[in-house]
């Protein structure tokens, strides 16, 4: 393992969309990005779902895209009358929304000059000074804004545009994380884990109940930005767990 940048970098996720509210369609954006994030040393501190309004999404955005270092959208930027994703950040930037010349001639000789529809032609429409994001999966691009990204609500084109902006990037800690799996009530582990979260405050230490196959217990997942605390607090788990003869298993690997 190699030591990572001191620095703290954080990012927030607009996730748009009626059919999220309703039900419909399940999010799969939030969880990935979340561990992506992770990877590049960026940390995930806040996660809004709102409806397709333009005041909510542009009031949601401007406190998001002061207060965090990125935010990212996801969803509202297809060919249809309610894909008004484009329009909200526009309005949240006070700038005007303007079709990008190279969006369109990328669209138009994609999908053909007979086939290059209004609606279509919709996609290449971008608040004034966005920058285009890649889309390899099926052209219609996403847009960078200041420290906002406006991404695709599909998930495979979601995750392929974000390969394309990782390099746009600033760098800062990785969280490390490792999880324990202990078979004992909460209740009976909650004190030990008190005294252990007190003996290293540079750690975070969650528990999660399970329940399986007539087992029941509870996941313990310490996590800090330095590896070696990490293994230290998850040393004083193991241990305390020892000492009571709670049963303790699938140690995962740090990561």
């Amino acid at each position: 393992m190699t030591a990572t940048p001191s620095q703290d970098v954080s990012a927030a996720l607009l996730i748009i969309g009626d059919e999220i509210l309703s039900g419909r369609t399940q999010d799969l954006n939030m969880a990935y990005l979340a561990k992506w994030l992770n990877e590049a040393g960026i940390q995930l501190k806040e996660a809004r779902v709102v409806p397709d309004i333009e005041a909510e999404i542009a009031d949601a955005l401007n406190a998001m895209r002061t207060r965090y270092d990125y935010v990212f959208t996801t969803g509202g930027i297809g060919p249809t009358h309610d894909d008004i994703t484009v329009d909200s950040i526009a309005v949240a930037f006070g700038v005007p929304v303007v079709t990008h010349p190279e969006a369109y001639a990328k669209m138009e000789a994609y999908y053909g000059a007979e086939n290059f529809t209004p609606a279509r032609q919709r996609m290449a429409r971008v608040p004034e000074g966005g920058e285009l994001v890649e889309n390899p999966v099926s052209i219609a691009p996403g847009i960078r804004k200041d420290n906002v990204f406006i991404l695709a609500g599909v998930p495979k084109i979601m995750q392929a545009m974000l390969e394309g902006i990782r390099p746009l990037l600033r760098v800062g800690r990785k969280v490390w994380t490792q999880s324990l799996s202990i078979h004992a009530p909460e209740s009976k582990i909650a004190g030990p884990l008190g005294s252990v979260q007190e003996q290293f405050p540079g750690t975070s230490i969650g528990s999660y109940p399970f329940y399986k196959a007539g087992d029941y217990g509870a996941q313990v997942v310490v996590r800090s930005a330095d590896v070696a605390l990490v293994t230290a607090a998850m040393a004083a788990v193991q241990a305390f767990c020892a000492d009571a003869g709670f049963k303790a298993d699938e140690l995962s690997e740090i990561a």
